[in-house]
């Protein structure tokens, strides 16, 4: 399971919400570059990226920021904020990003999610964030009366790439990830999920492993990675590639002998 770890950009610098609020916002880097290569040093394969000022503004917002990660780290970047139309997507691939994360068009422009998916397969994902099963648009400022799982499936008909689900009420909380929500998305849809929200601990992430079968294939982690709560090595040696679960018995050995 991929360990990705969030970015989350405001006026430039990198911060984490509480349950997505801007007015509960904590500063930990005023360079996201930095953050970025301390991540990638630290083995990260990919780097989940948000801007937040997009996402309230409906447009681009950090751009800079996005292309100056883009520029210092060699691993594949996921965008997402903001992007609401065509050009916002190109001006992203532009760049050098490998995916376009959609969230609020996914509920109100579907048709724009379609062609988008057709024009550059397998580079679109949809981001759903829900409260209480119920999709958050416009920076997670409104609430939607659209079930998550009926949007995801809608989504992949439509050939999204992926899904990263979010339950908002456990983003920024560190009270773990919502692990029943998940489970019916998963079991809802053929094609990955991504985990976001919650993710306090690595007992959490072997939590999610259980759901690898089902096809949870990655975790976006970001408070605990900002506290310490999580090491990322340690993440990685718990659920990525390499795993302790994936290392062969010593066949040479029997508890029967």
């Amino acid at each position: 399971m991929e360990v990705i770890p969030a970015i989350d950009l405001l006026e430039g610098r990198c911060v984490r919400l509480y349950k997505g609020d801007y007015a509960q916002s904590q500063v930990y880097s005023e360079n996201p570059v930095e953050v970025a290569k301390m991540w990638v040093d630290q083995g990260a394969t990919r780097l989940h990226l948000v801007d937040l000022d997009g996402a309230k503004a409906g447009k681009i917002i950090n751009l800079s920021a996005i292309e100056a990660i883009s520029n210092a780290v060699s691993v594949p970047i996921e965008v997402g904020g903001g992007l609401r139309d065509r050009s916002s997507v190109q001006q992203l691939f532009n760049l050098g990003v490998n995916w376009a994360i959609l969230g609020t068009v996914a509920v109100e422009q579907p048709q724009l999610v379609q062609e988008l998916c057709q024009e550059f397969p397998q580079q679109i994902i949809i981001g759903i964030d829900a409260r209480n099963g119920l999709v958050a648009t416009r920076g997670w400022l409104e609430t939607s009366e659209v079930l998550a799982t009926q949007l995801a499936t809608q989504m992949q008909e439509l050939g999204a790439a992926a899904i990263i689900y979010t339950d908002i009420n456990r983003d920024g909380t560190l009270e773990g990830p919502n692990l029943d929500a998940l489970r019916e998305l998963a079991a809802a849809i053929s094609i990955p999920v991504i985990a976001s929200g919650g993710v306090s601990s690595v007992t959490d992430l072997l939590s999610l492993l259980g759901l690898e079968p089902q096809g949870v294939t990655g975790v976006i982690v970001g408070k605990a990675l900002y506290t310490g709560d999580i090491l990322l090595k340690e993440a990685l040696r718990a659920i990525g590639p390499g795993r302790i679960q994936d290392i062969p018995p010593n066949l040479d050995f029997s508890s029967f002998a």
